[in-house]
């Protein structure tokens, strides 16, 4: 982790311009809602910029599954109602559930369905439709070719709005 997180995210976020912060809790092993993290979460919510966490599994060497669970994110969504709060991967693997749970109870979490097979979209997120002011598409690349990814979007069977908001409108909210 950061030796100083608190003047790396003024420098970057405040005097570069950077539109958010990307934060992995599998990696280095804590979880979202430990106090030592609450200042950062509190300068993000002064300065209005987004949170973007791993969450769920990871093929990477030395990660933890056990800080990925989107569950975590009840306190921080609480504590921290301004924040905006975005879970990579939708909790990949064993919490898809806690994921959408946590988007229906809070109005700050959202969802990036990015490194997830597109076409499983509909079976790991039922409700994605409805939910879809909540989603934020994006294809992890390098990893996944970015135009085919969305091709592959625009045919699962979402409403025309839905694909809209996720595909690009709802993260030009979250980033301004």
């Amino acid at each position: 982790m950061d030796e100083d997180p608190i003047a790396t995210i003024k420098k970057y976020c405040g005097d570069m311009g950077f539109k958010g912060i990307k934060l992995y809790p599998t990696y280095n092993h804590f979880y979202p809602n430990e106090a030592k993290m609450y200042p950062i979460y509190g300068l993000a919510q002064e300065m209005g910029i987004p949170l973007l966490f791993h969450t769920g599994s990871s093929v990477f060497r030395h990660a933890r599954l056990k800080y990925g669970n989107p569950i975590f994110f009840d306190d921080v969504a609480l504590d921290f109602p301004d924040l905006t709060i975005v879970m990579a991967h939708g909790g990949r693997g064993p919490w898809y559930e806690e994921a959408m749970t946590m988007i229906r109870l809070h109005k700050n979490v959202y969802i990036d369905c990015c490194g997830l097979p597109v076409r499983k979209l509909p079976q790991y997120f039922p409700e994605i439709d409805r939910f879809s002011r909540k989603f934020v598409f994006g294809t992890d690349w390098p990893q996944v070719v970015m135009k085919e990814s969305i091709d592959k979007f625009s045919q699962i069977g979402l409403s025309e709005a839905s694909r809209v908001a996720i595909l690009g409108g709802n993260a030009a909210k979250i980033l301004k």
